[in-house]
């Protein structure tokens, strides 16, 4: 499985805006795509995941209210739309598959990961 994140970019506080990731390869063994972020000196931390026909979603306690996560099957698409943004949400943002079920837990490690895609979000 590879993933292609994109639509980073440059975005004023309070701004919105919509990273997807694209998943091609093994896509019918995917269960769950998710989103992590990881800032400058900073741990990487999840921010969402949701399930395969998108039953399921977990969100970050962080970002909760002001982000969404869906996906698209038919495209092999994950998004995350991001909303009410913060300066604290300036990250690299990664996505994620895992062939398992996954809730918000880093470990074990998931499966596969993009290569990120950076969102500043400017004060």
């Amino acid at each position: 499985v590879q993933l292609q994140a994109s639509g980073g970019g440059l975005v004023q506080a309070g701004g919105s805006l919509r990273v997807s990731c694209i998943a091609s390869g093994r896509t019918l063994s995917i269960s769950t795509m998710g989103w992590f972020r990881q800032a400058p000196g900073k741990e990487r931390e999840f921010v969402a995941s949701i399930s395969r026909y998108g039953l399921t979603t977990y969100i970050s306690d962080s970002v909760k209210g002001r982000f969404t996560i869906s996906r698209d099957n038919a495209k092999n698409t994950v998004y995350l739309q991001m909303r009410s943004m913060k300066p604290e949400d300036t990250a690299v943002y990664y996505c994620a598959a895992d062939f398992n079920f996954r809730d918000g837990s880093t470990k074990p490690p998931w499966d596969y990961w993009g290569q990120g895609t950076q969102v500043t979000v400017s004060s």
